[in-house]
């Protein structure tokens, strides 16, 4: 892999399946009570600017259970919080840990502490993308499935960081995606332009979730407000109104279709309680497959680092 995990623009069909086949291995690993073949002792730096359960806990428990430590770091704990360029926080921390992770606003932001890191730089999450949240996706994907290409992946409602993601992701993977999003929600242009650039899948934007849900093997949604966009919440709701995934969705989907959802989940609003529930064994799966692809991943940035 390359030092970094940025975003999934960045990565190739074949470092996504390395990561995942790994995954696969540490996964088994954990679940017979072997050990992982991992340097002790290796430190993770863990920056929140962006609160979250599930990054925190999978990321710091992944690293504990790879014979290293995790430093959580929020802003009230940071310099980055009272204003230290970004650049200077990153030189401070490489002399420091043998890996960063940061869950924060600014794309740029991760780059720029990934461009003045001497060690890996890990995007838990920024408004333009979340690569380990699909990552863990395409892993539970494959669970199920036992393969990905062919398959078709539906995406309904904002297209936010996990849309960008989704639509990369399972494209270099060799999967059709058909994304439906009100005509002021859609996915970044330059997921769009990569995905026009798509020569082996197909792919489809449209405001309409049926004519994106027909015949799909696995839907993802998300919420319609993410973290920071509260102020907007009525008037997202309204855009939204006709983006949930319900009964009539999951009838035009194929047989089989599974649901994905990165949660928390506002049952009522992008997903039905009824699909929820019928889909709770999936969506708890991706939950659980976080830790797995996360620790992944730091296996392979970390080991040899």
């Amino acid at each position: 892999m390359k030092k970094d995990l940025l975003k999934l623009l960045d990565v190739s069909t074949e470092e996504i399946i390395q990561i995942l086949d790994t995954a696969d291995k540490l996964k088994a690993e954990r679940k017979a009570g072997m050990s992982h073949d991992f340097p002790a002792g290796k430190t993770l730096a863990m920056i929140f600017s962006k609160s979250s359960t599930r990054t925190r806990v999978s990321f710091e428990t992944g690293i504990y259970q790879l014979g290293g430590l995790g430093v959580f770091l929020s802003n009230a704990d940071s310099q980055l919080g009272r204003g230290e360029p970004v650049k200077d926080t990153a030189r401070v921390l490489s002399r420091y840990c043998d890996c960063i992770m940061i869950r924060t606003y600014e794309q740029d932001e991760v780059e720029e502490l990934a461009e003045y890191s001497t060690v890996p730089v890990i995007n838990g999450l920024t408004d333009f993308a979340h690569p380990c949240q699909v990552l863990s996706d395409l892993m539970t994907i494959r669970e199920y499935k036992k393969n990905l290409k062919g398959l078709k992946a539906c995406f309904i409602g904002d297209g936010n960081n996990v849309a960008n993601s989704m639509i990369v992701g399972c494209l270099k993977c060799g999967m059709d995606v058909s994304v439906a999003s009100p005509g002021d929600y859609r996915p970044d242009m330059r997921v769009l332009d990569f995905a026009a650039g798509a020569t082996d899948c197909n792919f489809l934007l449209t405001d309409s979730p049926a004519a994106a849900a027909e015949n799909a093997d696995v839907i993802f949604t998300d919420v319609w407000a993410s973290m920071g966009q509260e102020d907007e919440a009525e008037r997202r709701r309204k855009a939204f109104s006709g983006y949930q995934v319900n009964d009539e969705i999951m009838a035009l989907a194929a047989t089989g279709c599974i649901v994905q959802h990165c949660l928390p989940a506002h049952k009522g609003e992008e997903i039905t309680e009824k699909v929820f529930e019928e889909h709770a064994r999936e969506i708890f799966d991706e939950a659980e497959n976080r830790l797995h692809a996360q620790k992944a991943i730091m296996y392979l940035l970390m080991k040899n680092s």
